[in-house]
C-alpha cells in the first residue's frame, strides 16, 4: 500500500483482527536495525471512532495484517466494576458476510501504517 492510498479501510471486522493478532504472537521474525518499526502512522478518522464508542479507555492490540505489516487495532475500553478489569467494547458496521440488511458485526479500527516505510 502506498501513502497516497492512505488510510485505506479503517474498520477491520473482530474476527480478521483476532487472526491478525495470533499471526503477531506467532511471529518469530528477528527484528534488525532496517527492519524495525519505530512509530505508526495513524489515520485521524480511526481516532474518531473508537473515542466515539465513549469508554473509558482506548486498547491498542499489534497485529500483523494480510501485508505482513505491523499494525495497532484500536477498540474501546470499559472498566467494569465487579471484576476491577476494563473489558473490550467494539464497533459496529453493517455485517460484511452477506447477512440480514439490518444485521451488524462487531469492528475494531485500524487503517495505521508502519513507519519505517511509511
Amino acid at each position: 500500500m502506498s501513502e497516497e492510498t492512505f488510510p485505506g479501510p479503517i474498520q477491520i471486522p473482530l474476527a480478521t483482527a483476532e487472526v491478525w493478532e495470533k499471526r503477531y504472537v506467532d511471529d518469530t521474525t528477528i527484528e534488525t536495525r532496517e527492519n524495525k518499526v519505530k512509530s505508526f502512522l495513524i489515520p485521524r478518522e480511526s481516532l474518531e471512532k473508537v473515542l466515539a464508542l465513549e469508554t473509558d479507555a482506548v486498547r491498542a492490540y499489534l497485529g500483523i495484517n494480510d501485508q505482513k505489516e505491523k499494525t495497532l487495532l484500536f477498540v474501546g475500553a470499559k472498566y467494569d466494576k465487579e471484576t476491577g478489569k476494563y473489558v473490550d467494547v467494539y464497533g459496529h458496521s453493517p455485517s460484511l458476510q452477506n447477512k440480514a440488511a439490518d444485521e451488524t458485526e462487531d469492528v475494531v479500527y485500524d487503517g495505521t501504517r508502519p513507519s519505517p516505510p511509511y
